[in-house]
């Protein structure tokens, strides 16, 4: 497979780069990767060349090589890349500060992606793309379930874990900001007892669907929000600063990473609404 980066020089590249992660630095939360590169495709300038698709994949020139020229800077621990989304780590943050003048960030992004082994960037890309292509199915298909239909699935989950559902609110119904109560024994008599709430809206939960959630908790609760479309910035600090930290935050991203742990022990009938299949591929690490 010829993938033309020579095409690229290597100032280019960088410069590509540079224009990544100063978007990344404006995102704690990390940034979907599509997003990522339209806003490189919006402020990079980019010539008909590298706007220009490859014949045999379809693919934009640059975003192709923007993929493979982050995949030494992942192991170099300056990007995390996690279902679809990347992160500028703490070292990341470091090595833009370090690197003020964008010609030494260019040289050192450059002298990485020289050091990575072109047959290995091979086959890291191509895990690398199954897996976002994976992911955004699977996220396609949550976010398209109707709200009931999404409860379940986190009332599935739960029982997996080991929780005891106790109320279910109606389809359509919800008693004040709850969508169902849990508790650790099957009679209901430890505590604490746990509300649930969960956001299906295709909007980011905001603070003050936050504050309207914790406080409907008693004294001896705890809560879990749920959210499908994740959470402003300003939830997860309140969150963080809340002090009797009774309060869980879960996007799509952690509501899959654990149906994923606990598949095994879901009924079979949860297994059927939201089905998954391992399919292994040839890893690379170093």
């Amino acid at each position: 497979m010829n993938l033309e980066t020579t095409d690229f020089t290597p100032q280019r590249i960088g410069s590509l780069l540079r224009i990544v992660f100063a978007r990344l630095w404006q995102e704690t939360a990390g940034l979907p990767v599509e997003a990522a590169l339209e806003h490189v495709a919006l402020v990079g300038q980019l010539t008909d060349y590298e706007a220009g698709c490859y014949p045999s994949t379809n693919t934009p020139r640059f975003e192709r090589t923007l993929r493979l020229a982050t995949i030494p800077l992942v192991q170099a621990g300056w990007l995390e890349k996690n279902k679809g989304r990347w992160y500028l780590t703490e070292s990341g943050r470091r090595a833009c500060k370090g690197f003020k003048r964008v010609e030494d960030f260019h040289e050192e992004a450059v002298r990485l992606f020289a050091e990575w082994q072109h047959n290995r960037s091979i086959l890291s890309l191509a895990t690398e793309e199954a897996e976002e292509k994976a992911w955004k199915q699977v996220r396609e298909y949550l976010q398209a379930l109707k709200p009931f239909e999404f409860q379940e699935l986190v009332s599935d989950l739960l029982q997996a874990m080991g929780y005891h559902i106790a109320w279910v609110a109606p389809p359509g119904k919800e008693r004040g900001y709850v969508n169902f109560l849990a508790y650790t024994d099957p009679m209901g008599l430890s505590l604490p007892r746990i509300k649930v709430h969960i956001s299906h809206s295709g909007q980011p939960a905001l603070v003050e669907g936050f504050r309207t959630f914790v406080s409907s908790l008693g004294l001896r609760d705890s809560g879990i929000f749920v959210s499908t479309s994740g959470f402003s910035g300003s939830v997860r600090e309140e969150a963080r600063a809340f002090e009797s930290a009774r309060v869980a935050l879960v996007d799509l991203e952690n509501f899959f990473d654990l149906w994923v742990e606990y598949y095994e022990r879901l009924a079979q009938e949860a297994r059927l609404r939201l089905p998954l299949k391992p399919i292994y591929f040839l890893s690379y690490l170093k």
